[in-house]
């Protein structure tokens, strides 16, 4: 058998399992084309409108400018969109509640508020529901006192939720009385206390309850931050928090859909500073 003769078999050899196979996508010669995908929209029904997804005539958000957050002693600035509460130096928008016409009864520092004991506590003349609220506090720089009797305030949500303002830097105490706890009721996720003397701030999610024929029907949810620190997340608040004994603290109890933000007098020199607040929708 010649060189050629044996090349030429090897060729047919090698092409003869090849012959049966097409290519995988080609087509028929004479196939129909295929038949297009149908475009998928969806719908979104808001606030608004009904919106399709990525409609470039759904409305966007309005602008709001933000502010400057304080860093140490620098003080921040609240958002554009905002009610300032306390900027530095104006107290006009406070009232004492224990002698609301007569004079302030805390003291107006140099860019702060600060505690007067036995003055009692304060509160806004403005009254709000569902919020966002930002505020800074300092409990003093010289340690007195343990337990609940150092750095104590608190920060009042339509004059009745109240979270814990304490220095609780290491200093024990209940764990539901500690800095930043929604008082007899819920313990923070974390201690995020700053040193005494120190400035810390809570920023705070807030939506108020609401009652029906006499009972709660919808209760208060929180979210809170210390010094950036998440320490409640979207709680659900389960009755009141006012003291009234050693181991017992108020139920819910109804009341307005708008309320004062107070300030507490427990007796400690606590300084408040860069308070103010924007309104939520329920």
């Amino acid at each position: 058998m010649t060189k050629n003769v044996i090349l030429g078999l090897a060729i047919v050899v090698l092409l003869s399992p090849l012959a049966g196979c097409a290519e995988p996508n080609a087509k028929e010669p004479n196939a129909a084309p295929e038949a297009k995908k149908p475009v998928v929209i969806q719908w979104v029904q808001t606030d608004t409108g009904k919106w399709m997804v990525h409609d470039m005539n759904r409305p966007t958000s309005p602008v709001v400018t933000p502010g400057e957050a304080s860093c140490y002693d620098k003080v921040g600035t609240a958002p554009s969109d905002a009610v300032v509460l306390f900027g530095g130096k104006d107290a006009s928008g406070w009232e004492g509640v224990k002698n609301p016409s007569g004079p302030f009864p805390w003291t107006v520092g140099n860019g702060y508020l600060e505690t007067v004991k036995d003055a009692g506590y304060i509160r806004t003349k403005q009254k709000f529901g569902s919020c966002q609220l930002h505020i800074e506090f300092a409990p003093p720089e010289k340690v007195i006192g343990k337990d609940q009797a150092r750095g104590n305030s608190g920060i009042f949500l339509m004059e009745t939720y109240e979270i814990q303002v304490l220095d609780s830097y290491n200093n024990r105490t209940y764990a539901d009385g500690q800095c930043g706890a929604l008082y007899g009721r819920n313990v923070p996720l974390v201690n995020s206390c700053r040193k005494p003397g120190e400035w810390q701030s809570y920023d705070v999610i807030f939506h108020r309850p609401t009652f029906k024929n006499g009972k709660v029907d919808r209760k208060a949810t929180f979210t809170i931050f210390q010094n950036g620190v998440l320490i409640h997340d979207n709680v659900e608040l389960q009755g009141g928090t006012n003291w009234i004994g050693p181991h017992a603290v108020t139920d819910y109890k109804p009341h307005g859909d708008k309320g004062s933000l107070a300030l507490q007098d427990h007796g400690n020199p606590v300084r408040f500073r860069n308070i103010w607040i924007r309104e939520l929708k329920d």
